[in-house]
């Protein structure tokens, strides 16, 4: 199998090296060669944070450039903007529609830009938006959109939603298991 790129691409503290484990975990026990790799950032104070899953038959590098990306999974708009150019031209972002404030605006130095995603789509990127903070906060945790993004990839892969859920009991704490069950279930058919 040709070797597939996903970035996962957010805020610090969204919970996007959550869900690389996640999918890196449920890829290796599909048995394939996996490669994760985080780059962190200024993530403590609310800066970007990249994290990079690739896998296939086998996998030299962590790293994805330019251009290499067969989908990006975006926490938030901003980010989205920021990573485009990493998407291949037949690729798709998965992006939650949720604005966080950067520095920048939170200080008044600049403005939070508006119609993003329009922008993309206007250049033929394929976004697929979902509202993942509100379908989290359904699943009854705000912290659950990592998942809520993971049930939506999921959509776009032939493997089992069962095995999905079942890599999410592996990794989740125990109380926290049903809530984030419910947020895949929630992004996966929204």
């Amino acid at each position: 199998m040709q070797t597939k790129n996903i970035m996962i691409v957010g805020v610090g503290g969204q919970g996007s090296l959550l869900a690389s484990r996640l999918l890196g975990t449920l890829l290796l026990d599909e048995g394939y060669d996996v490669k994760v790799s985080e780059v962190h950032g200024m993530s403590q104070r609310g800066g970007s944070v990249v994290t990079y899953v690739r896998f296939g038959d086998k996998v030299y590098s962590p790293v994805i450039s330019q251009g290499e990306a067969d989908y990006i999974i975006s926490f938030e708009k901003i980010e989205a903007a920021r990573y485009i150019g990493c998407l291949k031209k037949d690729g798709k972002i998965i992006v939650n529609c949720q604005e966080i404030a950067p520095m920048p605006v939170i200080i008044g130095d600049a403005v939070y830009p508006d119609g993003i995603l329009d922008e993309l789509r206007s250049k033929g990127v394929f976004v697929d938006e979902i509202n993942a903070l509100d379908l989290a906060s359904e699943a009854g945790s705000v912290k659950a959109v990592n998942i809520v993004l993971m049930g939506r990839l999921a959509k776009y892969f032939d493997i089992d939603k069962s095995k999905w859920l079942s890599a999410i009991e592996q990794l989740v704490k125990p109380q926290f298991i049903e809530i984030n069950k419910k947020a895949f279930e929630l992004g996966y058919n929204s």
